[in-house]
């Protein structure tokens, strides 16, 4: 028999720029990134490129009237919610977007592309002024210091420069600009150091005839992997502006989207590497794996009534996906695991967000070691310290002010992937122990072990 269709209704968002051959930015990043953001991409494509993650080999811009005709395609067609444009190469390209976008009443992001990542430049000097006249269609501008720099005749080297530079692309006729803090190093006493990144946001305020700022502040990834960000941080806003957030929730969310993206990229090519667009998409879709790895560690400990591992208040067991950030996003035993009359039992299932301690100590363990996704707590005494040279992986130990802060300290210092961490107390605390893992059957096998060498003393 037949089915009924059941279709799905998307937000609409449009993204015109180049293509890039390899993937990781221009249109490909563009719509990764809207799909990522569960809204429906179109495109208008301006060039091809011949590029890939170590740099630009060749740019063949397209003609305008086909450029055109591709954007009246969509926009007949589509109920477009919002607009972002990237790459557009030549003086001629950008008076054919801003004539094509001039009668659109949505929001517009435009991502001024000038310069690659890679220092390859993208738009000719020609272009520069010509590029001024979009913005008096610009919801959002998202330049990166390089960019505000050509686009002001300012040097931007530090966040109060950046807003300085937002401030005069709003008066170009912008509504707002995201003055994006990669390139800065952040240092200047009022917005933190070179471990953090800086973006700033100055949203003109034409009622009051003035300007307002915001900044948006996270912690610098270390890495060189970031081509595609600038793409796929404007394609998110834009997507987010389709689904009628404000622009402060828009942009507040694609930064966080960037900054995960950034932090789980993607090893390809000979480069430096690109973005991860569907860093958020995996994550959602790796939780119910991770909640049925959880579950076989649980039923083994049940099984093998491993009693002697469960401290007083109970056990605790949780898991992560390779891409989690949040407790929210750990996955674990919904109360503990407790010793009674009958053995080892829980009383609930294993769910995500389950808000345990151990979820904020294996987050803190994975900011050292990324790849460690499944941790166990377990009773902590003498006769289980002794036991723990049996495990298969380094010990380490760290103090703090709580176990995640004794988890994070052990962790920081540590040479290499522990298979335990040891919180030595203080301050009134009971030392405690962390068994953690890269898998599920790891872990699963050290808390057995661990458990064979207390029966057997």
């Amino acid at each position: 028999m037949t089915r009924n269709h059941a279709p799905a209704s998307l937000p609409v968002a449009l993204t015109i720029a180049g293509s890039d051959s390899g993937g990781g930015a221009g249109i490909q990043a563009d719509l990764k990134t809207m799909e990522a953001h569960d809204v429906f991409g179109t495109s208008t494509i301006t060039a091809t490129t011949a590029q890939n993650t170590a740099g630009v080999d060749d740019i063949n811009v397209l003609p305008t009237d086909h450029i055109a005709a591709q954007y009246d395609a969509v926009v007949d067609d589509f109920a477009v919610g919002a607009i972002k444009t990237g790459m557009l190469a030549t003086a001629d390209v950008i008076e054919t977007v801003t004539d094509c976008v001039a009668d659109f009443a949505g929001p517009v992001v435009v991502d001024p592309v000038m310069v690659a990542a890679t220092g390859d430049r993208l738009l000719g000097e020609e272009a520069e002024a010509v590029y001024k006249d979009l913005f008096d269609h610009a919801t959002l501008v998202t330049p990166n210091a390089d960019e505000a720099e050509l686009l002001t005749d300012r040097t931007v080297d530090s966040v109060e420069a950046a807003a300085a530079a937002g401030r005069d692309i709003v008066g170009l006729g912008a509504d707002a600009a995201l003055v994006k803090g990669g390139h800065i190093d952040g240092d200047s006493g009022t917005a933190g150091d070179s471990d953090e990144v800086v973006d700033t946001l100055v949203i003109d305020e034409s009622a009051t005839d003035a300007t307002h700022t915001e900044q948006f502040t996270h912690p610098r990834i270390d890495t060189d992997a970031t081509h595609g960000s600038g793409c796929t941080l404007s394609s998110a806003i834009a997507a987010r502006l389709a689904r009628e957030e404000t622009l402060t929730e828009a942009v507040a969310g694609g930064v966080a989207f960037m900054e995960r993206a950034v932090r789980y990229g993607i090893d390809a090519g000979s480069g430096p590497g690109s973005v991860h667009h569907l860093v958020e998409m995996r994550e959602r879709a790796d939780r119910e794996a991770t909640t049925a790895a959880v579950e076989r560690v649980v039923a083994r400990l049940v099984e093998a009534n491993a009693e002697t591992l469960v401290p007083s208040g109970g056990m605790a067991v949780v898991g992560a996906t390779p891409y989690a950030e949040s407790a929210a996003e750990i996955v674990g035993v919904d109360g503990r695991l407790s010793s009674t009359r009958t053995g080892l039992r829980h009383n609930a299932g294993v769910r995500s967000g389950v808000g345990s301690d151990l979820a904020h100590q294996l987050l803190a363990a994975r900011e050292a070691f990324p790849e460690l996704r499944f941790a166990a707590t377990c009773r902590f005494d003498d006769a289980v310290e002794q036991s723990l040279d049996t495990l298969d992986g380094t010990v380490v130990r760290g103090e703090g002010d709580d176990p995640t802060a004794a988890v994070s300290n052990a962790t920081s210092e540590a040479a290499e992937r522990p298979a335990a961490i040891v919180d030595t107390g203080g301050d009134g605390r009971q030392p405690g122990v962390m068994l953690s893992a890269t898998t599920a059957a790891t872990l699963r096998e050290r808390l057995l072990s661990l458990h064979e060498a207390l029966i057997t003393e």
